[in-house]
């Protein structure tokens, strides 16, 4: 019936596998629990006990072996015909999640149950990702059923058909931080396979401080272009609005200007990011003047 996926790194998750754990058990289906840990340095003891729990798996790998192929590895080892995946730094706090979840294990399916995040965490060193998460990546309550974008596809919660994944896995030449969610929603995009959007979210406690986040978001853009210019997913450039954008500039001969007011004011838009109000539109400009210098630079 139903396989929970987990990759984790440096991250407690005994607690999030024993509420799954919990709700599974009582829905009464079969179902497994398997979580991969990629090479991690710190947490190992804290999660092996997830092996003495009743239909739950942990395996440790011995070196970091990066997003994409942890996911591929997850999905080869689950022996059921539905997965859910779920990201390590995810609280499950509504008890009804898993059962959500089982109206859509019939026939063909792609579900994202989408992601919010904490009110409560009001910490100035998480404040840029959590404005950023709660404008961009959080899904309210109050939103009905409706069908999902691909372009948006995003991993931190979804279940998807075995047969469906097996067609497609995560690209494991993507390296680093970033986009191998994109390329996933494009690939599901080209094979004319329909995502749908559900009000069943978990929380995201596993927040990146602001320098982190900007870092990640560097990687992020640079993997991006470094995927557009293999040219090998011709989706790319429509499911991706920053990358729409750089080509508008581009048209224009417009990266050049844009990369050169990155470059100077770089320090002053990490000051304003950093700081108590942080922009979302100086984010999408940091973004783009990044796309800019990357392409630009000789």
């Amino acid at each position: 019936m139903l396989s929970i996926l987990i990759p984790t790194y440096n991250y407690s998750i005994f607690n999030l596998v024993t509420e799954l754990h919990q709700q599974a058990m009582e829905a009464e289906i079969e179902f497994e629990i398997i979580v991969i840990d990629d090479g991690s340095s710190t947490c190992k003891e804290l999660n092996r006990p997830i092996e003495g729990l009743s239909f739950c798996k942990f395996i440790e790998l011995s070196e970091n072996v990066g997003r994409s192929r942890i996911r591929n590895l997850l999905a080869d080892e689950a022996k059921y015909d539905y997965l859910i995946f779920l990201d390590c730094d995810a609280e499950i706090y509504n008890k009804n999640f898993v059962q959500r979840y089982l109206a859509f294990c019939k026939g063909i399916t792609v579900v994202v149950g989408g992601r919010i995040y904490d009110e409560k965490n009001n910490h100035p060193d998480y404040r840029l990702t959590k404005i950023y998460g709660e404008k961009r990546e959080s899904y309210s309550a109050a939103m009905k059923e409706s069908r999902y974008k691909n372009k948006t596809f995003t991993t931190p919660n979804f279940l998807i058909s075995k047969s469906i994944f097996k067609d497609i896995r995560f690209n494991e030449n993507i390296k680093g931080y970033g986009h191998e969610d994109t390329i996933f929603g494009v690939m599901l995009h080209q094979k004319g396979i329909e995502v749908f959007f559900i009000d069943n979210p978990v929380v995201h406690v596993g927040l990146d401080k602001g320098v982190t986040f900007l870092k990640k978001t560097e990687d992020a853009i640079s993997n991006l272009y470094v995927l557009y210019t293999e040219k090998t997913y011709p989706y790319l450039e429509n499911d991706s609005k920053i990358l729409s954008t750089f080509m508008k500039l581009k048209r224009f001969r417009l990266e050049y200007p844009i990369k050169w007011l990155f470059i100077i004011f770089k320090p002053v838009f990490v000051y304003q990011l950093l700081g108590k109000y942080p922009s979302l539109f100086i984010l999408d400009f940091y973004r783009l003047g990044h796309l800019c210098k990357i392409a630009t630079a000789k």
